[in-house]
């Protein structure tokens, strides 16, 4: 299925969003219209710094340029389907595309912090057999300005506390590195100081594995942290999990990564789902530690996997997680068990979206 581009989605549609615009996109505007150059700036602090919702709400740009930005540009509409609040304090959302699609959105309580999850496509089509995201296959790529919208949402949820969004994860629904323009352009605009400003370390991308675009990101020049979805120690059964694995097979995926830690001097984190009795026995512990011993430096989050009823696979016993966990430290393998949130309201990826799709929504 060919991934659909922005321009065929929004076919119908010949306003871009003003969240499709980094600053430097806005200067470059402002000078076509002829306006002054820094009221690209007071746009772009209307937009991320003050949250408005309206081009009305613009007060300080002259009525003829907020006449201009709304015969030109839309807001993102995304329209809250459901708002999921669970007892650990994590809160879901459901939202409403303008095209009736809909994709989710998660912010996570942490201790440090408020972490916001994103989501880069309207479905998925790599295939991985435990994921509830890929349900459907894959419909469409998200826009720039309809990813940045989900963070731009969750900020104005938390300003009635006066809280911040403080961390991003690039891991809800979707695969980031299929939509890899607008997944850059996205993370340019959250990081500018003049935007939300969320410091680079405190971002993290996601991907299965497209191989090609973990060399362009490793070029990229950024502080941005990366994981890879592994899930297997071993080229056979990661394809059983994985079919991505049969277009970029396990040992292209290693030295992909080992290209990325030399360019950028940055540690990988390789996020392993457990599944009971498929492969978290000790032996798939060793194997995984054999590969991972190569790198100068690896982290390992151990995810016991997420129940999903069109799924066949079950969780792996506690004692067998801290097992796998033992094992690879032992191989002076760094490993966390990844802390689950939102268990009670269908907070992992995908979930709430399958159970709007068998509603009859998209």
């Amino acid at each position: 299925m060919d991934i659909v581009n922005l321009e065929e989605t929004r076919a119908q549609e010949i306003k871009p969003y003003v969240y499709d615009y980094t600053l430097e996109d806005w200067q470059e505007w402002v000078k076509t219209i002829g306006e002054a150059g820094f009221r690209a700036g007071q746009i772009f602090d209307w937009l991320y710094v003050k949250r408005v919702s309206s081009f009305e709400e613009m007060t300080n740009l002259p009525k003829s340029l907020r006449e201009k930005l709304r015969q030109q540009f839309d807001f993102v509409t995304l329209t809250e389907v459901a708002n999921y609040k669970s007892q650990d304090g994590t809160v879901k959302f459901l939202f409403e595309l303008t095209d009736k699609n809909a994709i989710e959105t998660v912010i996570m309580k942490h201790n440090y912090g408020n972490s916001v999850c994103v989501t880069t496509q309207v479905g998925c089509r790599i295939g991985c057999t435990f994921c509830a995201s890929t349900l459907g296959g894959l419909k469409r790529n998200l826009s720039p300005g309809e990813i940045i919208a989900q963070v731009v949402k969750a900020q104005q949820l938390l300003d009635a506390t006066q809280e911040r969004v403080s961390s991003i994860v690039i891991m809800g629904i979707g695969e980031p590195f299929e939509n890899y323009d607008a997944m850059m352009k996205f993370l340019k605009v959250m990081i500018h100081p003049k935007g939300l400003n969320i410091g680079q370390r405190h971002i993290t991308v996601s991907t299965s594995g497209i191989v090609p675009n973990i060399y362009r990101f490793a070029d990229e020049d950024t502080q941005i942290n990366l994981a890879i979805s592994i899930h297997a120690p071993n080229d056979a059964l990661r394809s059983k999990l994985m079919p991505v694995n049969r277009r970029y097979p396990f040992a292209d995926l290693i030295e992909a990564c080992k290209y990325y830690v030399a360019k950028t001097g940055r540690r990988i984190t390789f996020e392993y789902a457990l599944m009971g009795g498929v492969n978290d026995r000790p032996e798939h512990a060793e194997e995984l530690a054999k590969v991972l011993k190569t790198f100068p430096m690896a982290h390992v989050n151990l995810i016991p996997v997420n129940f999903v009823s069109e799924r066949n696979y079950v969780r792996t016993p506690r004692n067998d997680i801290f097992t796998f966990q033992r094992i690879l430290e032992k191989n002076k393998i760094n490993a966390t068990i990844r802390r689950e949130q939102g268990s009670d309201i269908a907070a992992a990826c995908g979930q709430l979206r399958a159970k709007h799709m068998e509603s009859g929504a998209r």
